[in-house]
């Protein structure tokens, strides 16, 4: 289920939503069905100050999530 990013021609409401396939996407603010895909652009990842990828979360910050090494 990629997201999307949409604007609406209607009332110019900009948002992005999970599209199923096939599935018709409307406007959560007006309904309206009159809708823009915008060019999505994924973000780069965060890098360290050597300019290499990070390999865990940073040892003076909380445990980033249910799969952190630090749990």
């Amino acid at each position: 289920m990629p997201i999307y990013e949409y604007a609406c021609e209607q009332c110019n409401h900009e948002f992005e939503t999970l599209v199923h396939s096939g599935e018709s996407v409307r406007c959560p603010e007006c309904d309206s069905d009159r809708l823009v895909r915008r060019l999505s652009v994924p973000a780069a990842p965060a890098t360290t100050p050597t300019g290499s990828l990070p390999m865990s979360c940073p040892p003076d910050l909380p445990p980033c999530g249910p799969g952190c090494c630090r749990l």
